[in-house]
């Protein structure tokens, strides 16, 4: 019998190492259970030969940068920095059902230039159904449903296209390693070679792929490392908007969003995303306030809710959807502590309504002051907007681009601002808003309530 000649190493599906042995826990990244067996074949020649020339600094320098391609979505160019770079290789991530393939069929129909769709998911006649009911020009648009990388090569060369989609990565296989579609092994090589074919050809790959139950992309950490760009597609069953969020980007911002509406012609594009959320607003009701937030360079006004009630329990509870929860806790702690409001027996429930998430200690003003409202049972009056990061001592610090927030509030009618009383400067304070300093939270307090 023949000897087959491979050798066995272990990939560690977090941090993408890999081991000559197998071990309950990571030497790399410390995670447990992540080290899964592969074979790699000795035989498969995978050392490419050819050798690239050198090229000096000033001759790149003084060449002409390639022109990026526009999408024919300014939500989609935003996120991506003016749009898909050529060279690059862009991947894009969301849980089933959010709206990746149909994101992606738009961005084909709005180029304009010659794209090539591989669907490894589906049938080429299931995505041209999806295709009429979204209305996608199809003039430049070709598909298949080729799923082995050496036939997709053959397509690329054979087409010449200026951007390949993939979707999704966990369903193509490389013929040369003995292991299934979605392996670590899988997506690390398969990933790995677009990359080379998207430098050396310069065209534009975005390449489609699965979450885990945690919301990161499955597969080997390693896809996320090798990649230009990270996008992921965000959504909630209970809402029919979609939020498009960069968390890494080597050619443009990474805390730039793009928000779309989903309905039964596709993604469209939310021109005013402050007016959508505000709805629906609550008006002279206790616990409601407004806080105007940043995405990237985006101003976006959004409802904060809190309800206070007395415990039923032991533990009082804190929950808060949308905004971080150790964060809630430390401004609780605050009003307790620096404003007398007896909150240790009383359960504590903050929503940011619209199902966005905000990162942005910005929010502390807005969302302390909806808990005092609610605690004492008086309501914010409907023309004010709060914006200010909440120290320890009950300190109001000062937030970057006030006047970009500020801003958005007027052109939605809003007619007074609390504010940091650092933030304030000669250009903030001509701008056509009551703006009330505050130095911590008692003034913002005496100006509420």
């Amino acid at each position: 019998m023949a000897k087959i000649n491979s050798k066995t190493v272990y990939l560690c599906n977090a941090c993408g190492d890999d081991f000559p042995k197998w071990n309950g826990q990571c030497p790399s990244c410390k995670e447990w259970g992540t080290l899964s067996e592969f074979k790699i074949s000795k035989n498969r020649n995978s050392v490419n030969s050819s050798i690239k020339e050198s090229k000096n600094l000033n001759v790149i320098l003084n060449s002409t940068p390639s022109e990026r391609i526009a999408t024919g979505l300014k939500e989609a160019d935003r996120v991506l920095g003016s749009g898909l770079l050529p060279g690059s290789l862009i991947l894009l991530g969301g849980s089933p059902g959010v709206g990746k393939s149909t994101l992606a069929l738009h961005i084909c129909s709005g180029i304009g230039r010659k794209v090539l769709y591989i669907s490894a998911e589906e049938s080429e006649e299931q995505v041209a159904l999806r295709a009429r009911r979204i209305a996608i020009e199809p003039d430049n648009l070709f598909l298949s449903g080729e799923n082995e990388l050496n036939g997709i090569i053959n397509h690329i060369e054979r087409i010449n296209p200026v951007l390949v989609i993939i979707d999704s990565i966990q369903t193509v296989l490389n013929a040369d390693l003995d292991s299934l579609p979605g392996s670590p092994s899988q997506i690390r090589d398969c990933g790995q070679k677009l990359l080379e074919i998207s430098k050396n050809k310069n065209i534009a790959i975005l390449v489609v792929g699965h979450v885990t139950k945690d919301g990161t992309i499955a597969g080997p950490k390693m896809l996320e490392h090798m990649v230009d760009t990270v996008l992921y597609m965000e959504g909630d069953d209970r809402y029919d908007h979609r939020i498009l969020r960069s968390v890494k980007n080597r050619f443009g911002a990474t805390n730039e969003v793009g928000i779309f509406q989903m309905d039964e012609m596709g993604l469209q594009e939310v021109k005013n995303p402050s007016e959508m959320f505000l709805a629906e607003r609550s008006v002279n009701i206790p616990g409601t306030s407004i806080f105007p937030s940043l995405e990237g360079s985006r101003p976006i006004l959004i409802e904060v809710q809190a309800l206070v009630t007395s415990t039923n329990y032991g533990t009082p509870q804190r929950n808060v959807t949308g905004f971080d929860y150790k964060r809630l806790g430390m401004l609780i702690a605050v009003l307790e502590k620096r404003m007398g409001l007896e909150m240790g027996s009383k359960d504590v429930f903050v929503n940011l309504v619209g199902g966005l998430k905000v990162d942005d200690p910005a929010a502390d003003l807005s969302i302390i002051c909806s808990a005092a409202s609610s605690t004492m049972n008086k309501y914010i009056d409907q023309r004010f907007v709060l914006c200010g990061e909440v120290g320890l001592t009950g300190e109001v610090r000062s937030v970057n681009r006030l006047d970009y927030r500020l801003n958005e509030a007027i052109s939605l009618g809003f007619k007074n601002a609390i504010v940091p009383a650092a933030s304030i400067n000669e250009k903030i304070s001509k701008l056509n808003i009551s703006l009330h300093r505050a130095k911590n939270v008692k003034d913002a307090f005496k100006i509420l309530f």
